[in-house]
This record gives C-alpha cells, sequence and structure tokens, in this order.
C-alpha cells in the first residue's frame, strides 16, 4: 500500500479484502485476477503482481478458519503499530540527545 495514492487507500484495501477473506486459496485467486482486471488493478498492476509472487507463502494461511485468519492479520497490524511507535521514539530520542 506504500506506493498507493492516499485518495485511494481505502477503496484499495476494500478491494482486496476479497482476496484475503476468501474461504480458500482457490477463490482468493479467483479474487487476484478479478482484482487485476479491474480499474484498480489497472491502475496498481504492482499489487496483483506482489501478491503473485508471494502466493507460496500465502497459501498455508487459508487452511485455518477464518475466526483465527482474522486474529493473524489484527496480530500483524498490531505489530505494524508497536514497530511504527518505536522507530518515532527512537527518532525523538535520538533528536533530543543532539541538542
Amino acid at each position: 500500500m506504500d506506493f498507493v495514492s492516499y485518495k485511494d487507500r481505502k477503496s484499495i484495501a476494500t478491494a482486496l479484502k476479497e482476496i484475503y477473506r476468501a474461504v480458500d486459496a482457490q477463490v482468493a485467486e479467483e479474487a487476484i485476477t478479478a482484482f487485476e482486471a479491474s480499474p484498480w488493478g489497472q491502475k496498481y498492476p504492482a499489487i496483483g503482481q506482489s501478491w503473485r509472487r508471494a502466493w507460496e507463502q500465502v497459501i498455508p494461511f487459508f487452511a485455518f478458519p477464518g475466526e483465527v485468519r482474522r486474529i493473524i492479520y489484527t496480530t500483524n497490524a498490531i505489530e505494524a503499530l508497536n514497530s511504527k511507535l518505536r522507530r518515532a521514539v527512537r527518532a525523538r530520542v535520538l533528536s533530543s540527545a543532539e541538542n
């Protein structure tokens, strides 16, 4: 999502839910194909390419029930937030140490 325009992020995130909320890998792959053919997929082809490059690592998640996958996604979001907070705190500590 780093290369997606800020104004498009919410719409792209909604479109991508069809992929990671799919009931199994086959449905998810069909959703990727549909996304790539959509206007968003045409505007941001790197998103579909990224999913396809990482597909072998994504498939095992579809073996888990939906409830478990939701926890995994939430945990990843929390970890990402914690990482950003650590970076921000580190930057502030370093800048205050320079003064």
